[in-house]
């Protein structure tokens, strides 16, 4: 099943999620569904806020950024904790489904640790660096109610303010559904 992308405005991108509980049915269809929406948005990571679940999941596919120094992982992220995050900082440039056709280069530690559970609960603890450790802060980031543009500062923020508001009011042309906040 493919979600409707929620859009930057709607208040479910701004709520910490809650844990999703383990006595819930079965988790493999929800992140079956999670990764096809991503990959026909042609996201490399996709959070539950991100269609309008409330709950601390999220899929990501950092093989499609691999080249020869970065191999890249497939993995679901139920219930995650970031236990360390550490490393050189480092900036790149940043996107993300919920608000499409902005970009703003973020700086983020190049490593972190994570515990986590996959989509049949079975507990990991893990590091990831590179790339796959931003695409996992990135979305790590949707369950705390934070996006991307929160880290952009002074006028490139004040630039992308129109942008922001014509999203929240469905202006934008997308490949994609998308949710949009309801109009006042």
């Amino acid at each position: 099943m493919i979600y409707p992308i929620v859009a930057y405005g709607d208040n479910i991108l701004r709520t910490e999620a809650e844990d999703y509980p383990q006595d819930a049915k079965d988790l493999t269809p929800l992140v079956e569904s999670m990764f096809e929406t991503m990959y026909k948005a042609n996201g490399v990571g996709l959070a539950a806020p991100q269609i309008g679940m409330g709950h601390r999941i999220f899929v990501i596919d950092s093989t499609q950024m691999g080249d020869e120094n970065h191999e890249g992982v497939k993995r679901a992220f139920i219930n995650p904790i970031i236990l360390d995050e550490y490393g050189d900082e480092w900036s790149f440039e940043e996107g993300c489904l919920s608000i499409p056709d902005v970009h703003g280069d973020i700086i983020r530690p190049e490593k972190l640790t994570i515990k986590y559970f996959d989509e049949l609960w079975n507990e990991h603890e893990e590091e990831f660096d590179d790339l796959t450790a931003r695409v996992i802060q990135h979305e790590y980031d949707h369950l705390d109610g934070v996006l991307f543009t929160d880290y952009i500062k002074g006028l490139k923020k004040q630039m992308l303010r129109a942008k922001l508001v014509n999203i929240s009011k469905g202006k934008v042309d997308v490949k994609y559904r998308m949710k949009f906040p309801l109009k006042k």
